[in-house]
């Protein structure tokens, strides 16, 4: 390969990696699977090493993949927490055990433990007291979820042990059950609401929900099986669990000894059918070094611990007949192919549709319609397409194309230069494209109108009863009644909750309308700068650029919103059927002893949680901050601040007050 085609094989590499990091770290929603992105990876550490002048530290190579979230105040590990190498086959195993022997000069001993489909977390806790619980985050910093993880019943909130150090972190993963994830997924059905793809993809929604009375009412379980600390029971990592155990920690079930990678493999071997068995989903196994001085010794990369590895068993799979192609359009335009199969049982379930994700994707694979297609259902609820038979191919069969124009509205599809995706850019005006932003509009964080979830608004949408967001307030109780599975109970909660949207604050009004690029801290800046709709749809260019955190992309697409007669009507119509957009935001930012100051916070505090410390902040006018740059106006310090922040804002020159010297302040 030469120097030009590398550097350019460089970038389109990191840019996949870092698009499919988001959709399975932020998004939870995985397009490809775990050994899809390993090969992807693995392909540009490859070409990282031989063309080191390419290697930058911001490479997906360098860093854990992240699942922060605005919504969330961060905190820092103590220890990183990284990912695990994966490995797939026994050579690959036995090649780590050669790696771990020429290191430490001997075979040490190793446990091997179930690799559990779930959300990796991270729980501190002093004198026997639960004070903190953290998401892996980027594996230096991660979202304080510590109020959520409070209601998981199998997470002690205290522990107690002679052995017990004073202060330690344990780690581990949040899972549902499969049986507590079809109880739940029944439950959204009934409601009209999408069901969650998988287990995993549940958990790690419900982990990120704001309120924690709904979390408490999800099945959520955990499995802990990582300790650290200055001055834990034992020198050894199994010990250490055990000791865990004994003081209360629910542990893994199965984990057990090895003196060799003949074991470690035996134990791989038996355990490929007897997960199956077990009441949670599971997908591999993990094989740790287990003498803690051994580990230490052996270090780590920048991102993984070179004391462990994850084996991963290979994914079901099936053949069968490629029907046809559907191309579904999204809320946001973009096109989707999902292939049409002959029925097929893979993995208990019975399988007619399978994701195909873009048109690369149909290019790599070569489809023809007819086709002998070979699935695989690695924890989706719609398998992926792995491979092709091509000798089976009819001599007459198509190839499968992608469509040039939206097969809903005719416009001409668009793709962006290195991205795989075509999206239809008519969102305005292209049906699904709408019933999608009505969708967005009833959604929680939006308006929240309870009743009217995906279900029920398609099926209006599909009745004639609506055609925007404003045909909802036009809704009578007895179109309502009319409908499959409603009731006139059901129609009477739809209005009185349409009714009581009207008055919600104006920047969720503003987040509800769905203007492109336009999320909920974009949508608090603008309702915060502007006090009502009418100024903000005469704000200039130059009066969105000014703003905070609004720059081109954002300002282009407000005022291109604003600019269509359609929008113009539907906003005349919102605001006749009482809607009023202005008045006051959900937080009290814009006015008060901290108006326009950005405050971060790091440590824990005797007076405040968390949560409270940021609402505070909030209600003074100020905005939460999770991490430190320039624009940080002060930090509150707690008992135990992060030394990476410290360092950072001695750095920057920023100011550290104490709880006391900020609670003086927002008195003031």
């Amino acid at each position: 390969m030469k120097l030009a085609e590398a550097k350019k094989r460089v970038e389109e590499l990191r840019r996949t990696i870092d698009e499919h990091n988001h959709k399975y770290y932020v998004l939870h929603q995985p397009v490809i699977s775990d050994f899809e992105f390993d090969l992807l990876l693995n392909e540009l550490q490859t070409i990282e090493k031989n063309f080191p002048e390419f290697v930058t530290i911001d490479s997906p190579t360098m860093r854990v993949g992240s699942d922060l979230t605005e919504e969330f105040i961060q905190a820092e590990h103590r220890w990183p927490m990284m990912s695990l190498g994966n490995t797939y086959s026994a050579d690959e195993v036995r090649e780590f055990g050669e790696r771990v022997k020429r290191t430490l000069g001997f075979e040490p001993e190793y446990v091997c433990e179930l690799k559990y489909d779930g959300v990796s977390i991270s729980l501190t806790y002093e004198n026997g007291a639960l004070v903190r619980a953290v998401t892996r985050g980027d594996g230096t910093v991660g979202d304080d979820v510590t109020v959520n993880v409070r209601t998981i019943r199998s997470i002690p909130v205290r522990v107690s042990g002679s052995d017990l150090p004073s202060s330690f972190v344990i780690r581990g993963e949040i899972y549902l059950p499969r049986k507590g994830f079809d109880v739940m997924n029944a439950a959204r059905q009934l409601k009209g609401e999408l069901p969650f793809a998988n287990p995993r993809n549940a958990a790690a929604g419900t982990l990120k929900l704001l309120d924690p009375r709904l979390v408490a009412s999800r099945p959520l379980d955990c499995f802990l099986y990582h300790l650290l600390g200055d001055k834990l029971p034992a020198g050894n990592h199994y010990d250490n669990i055990v000791a865990a155990r004994s003081w209360g920690f629910r542990t893994p079930d199965v984990m057990e000894r090895c003196s060799g990678m003949e074991e470690v493999l035996q134990f791989i071997t038996v355990w490929e059918d007897e997960r199956k068995k077990l009441p949670y989903d599971t997908d591999g196994v993990v094989v740790k070094v287990n003498p803690l001085v051994a580990q230490q010794l052996l270090g780590s990369t920048a991102k993984t611990p070179r004391w462990a590895i994850a084996y991963k068993y290979a994914a079901e799979q099936a053949v069968t007949e490629l029907l046809s192609v559907d191309f579904q359009v999204g809320r946001t335009g973009n096109v989707t192919p999902v292939a049409n199969l002959r029925s097929v049982q893979l993995a208990g379930t019975t399988v007619k549709r399978a994701s195909l994700h873009n048109s690369y994707q149909i290019e790599l694979l070569g489809l023809h319609y007819g086709d002998s297609v070979i699935i695989e259902k690695g924890g989706e609820i719609i398998p992926k397409i792995v491979g092709v038979d091509t000798s089976r191919r009819h001599h007459e069969a198509g190839a499968v194309t992608f469509p040039e124009e939206c097969p809903e509205c005719g416009t001409p599809l668009v793709r962006t230069e290195g991205e795989a995706n075509h999206y239809c850019p008519n969102y305005l005006h292209c049906p699904p494209q709408i019933t999608r932003r009505i969708i967005h509009f009833v959604s929680r964080k939006a308006m929240d109108i309870e009743g009217l979830g995906e279900e029920t608004v398609e099926m209006l949408w599909s009745r004639g009863l609506i055609h925007n967001v404003a045909d909802l307030y036009d809704l009578k109780h007895e179109q309502l009644a009319s409908l499959e599975r409603m009731g006139d109970k059901s129609a009477s909660n739809i209005i009185e909750a349409l009714e009581a949207s009207l008055s919600a604050p104006w920047n969720r009004k503003l987040f509800a309308l769905g203007i492109r690029h336009v999320g909920e801290t974009v949508a608090k800046t603008l309702a915060g700068a502007f006090p009502d709709i009418d100024r903000l749809m005469s704000a200039t260019e130059e009066e969105l650029l000014a703003l905070s955190d609004i720059g081109p992309r954002i300002t282009a697409s407000v005022r291109e919103y604003f600019s269509d007669a359609d929008n113009i009507e539907i906003i005349k119509r919102l605001k006749a059927a009482g809607m009023t957009f202005e008045g006051i935001i959900q937080t009290g930012a814009g006015s008060g002893p901290l108006a326009g100051k950005t405050v971060v916070v790091s440590g824990s505090f005797e007076g405040f949680t968390r949560d409270g410390i940021r609402a505070a902040i909030e209600a003074a006018g100020g905005k939460a901050a999770g991490s430190v740059s320039g624009n940080t106006s002060f930090i509150v310090a707690g008992s135990d601040m992060g030394p990476a922040k410290r360092a950072r804002a001695t750095a920057l020159g920023i100011p550290i007050l104490t709880e006391e010297e900020f609670v003086k302040m927002i008195k003031e």
